[in-house]
């Protein structure tokens, strides 16, 4: 399945937070850019091997611009790095996408859960919720008060928002927000691993809906060699123990789309034709995976010998 993608414009810079820098991206044209909905998130390349996901933040019913927000991160891989330091208005930047792992299914009542960065892709589903008449409250934690991203924005919601920064108020308190759900309630969170594997281990079976910046430990089966058939390719490849079916079909000279190369972003799903995946993403839902029809093959392998893709 082919993305969207094109050079977009940098048209505007403004620090969202202490170290977090907001940008507004455009078509230099003044093209229409694709529709979004909330959850979304867009790859950017900031340079060869230098590729990032970021949340799509702004108005879903804009489609002259998209806005993300990038965290400086002192210990980061360079991405971050290069956004605050070295992309200024003007710039151009190659944009892929949107893909959304993270959509917002209707609910009567919403538990929205936020840390630090992780704001980003909730900011729209608040809008969301509130055009569908969903009855809804953000938990909003962070270090300091001054770290937490478009609090600006969330002051016109009310005491809807609970804001939580831990220098003032300690740890959240999901035992009181998330324990104890009504019935139909959806939970959304998205903020460091810590925060959404403790909110893991509060909240209702089937309630809980995460977007996680970097991977969780997956349990998979033992590693073997195993055969992929590339169904439309018509080529057959052994996958070597050490070796990802993502570098394998690549090696074999077959074009995919890919980018974190840890199971996080999405960008490497692929229709599942024939065999078990052993899924070892942090992106897919339990009933995803159960279904067994698609999988992230820059980390998934296989529960048997033989798998048959859609490449």
């Amino acid at each position: 399945m082919s993305a969207y993608e094109a050079e977009l414009v940098v048209e505007r810079r403004e620090s969202a937070a202490d170290g977090v820098l907001a940008l507004t991206l455009r078509h230099p044209l003044g093209e229409e850019l694709p529709d979004w909905e909330p959850g979304a998130h867009v790859d950017v390349v900031l340079g060869p091997e230098l590729e990032r996901q970021y949340s799509l933040c702004g108005d879903p019913a804009d489609r002259s611009a998209w806005r993300i927000a990038v965290l400086r991160e002192p210990d980061g891989r360079g991405g971050s790095a290069y956004v605050h330091g070295q992309l200024g208005l003007g710039d151009k930047v190659r944009v892929r996408g949107p893909r959304n792992h993270f959509a917002l299914k209707p609910a009567p009542r919403y538990r929205f859960v936020a840390g630090g960065i992780g704001i980003t892709p909730i900011l729209p589903m608040l809008a969301a919720a509130e055009a569908a008449g969903a009855e809804w409250t953000l938990l909003y934690g962070g270090r300091t008060r001054n770290s937490m991203a478009f609090t600006e924005e969330l002051g016109r919601y009310g005491d809807r928002v609970t804001f939580a920064p831990q220098d003032e108020t300690g740890l959240l308190d999901l035992d009181s927000e998330i324990g104890q759900l009504p019935e139909g309630t959806l939970v959304y969170c998205c903020g460091p691993g810590a925060l959404l594997d403790a909110v893991e281990s509060v909240c209702p079976a089937g309630a809980l809906h995460v977007e996680r910046f970097a991977p969780k430990v997956q349990q998979g089966g033992e590693d073997s060699e195993f055969e992929v058939v590339l169904q439309r390719s018509g080529r057959t490849l052994t996958v070597p123990v050490e070796v990802s079916v993502l570098d394998a079909v690549r090696g074999a000279g077959v074009e995919v789309l890919f980018s974190c190369t840890e199971g996080t972003c999405g960008t490497c799903e692929t229709d599942v034709l024939e065999g078990t995946p052993d899924h070892r993403d942090s992106v897919l839902s339990d009933e995803e995976r159960e279904a067994g029809e698609t999988m992230l093959i820059c980390v998934s392998r296989c529960r048997g010998p033989r798998l048959v893709l859609d490449l």
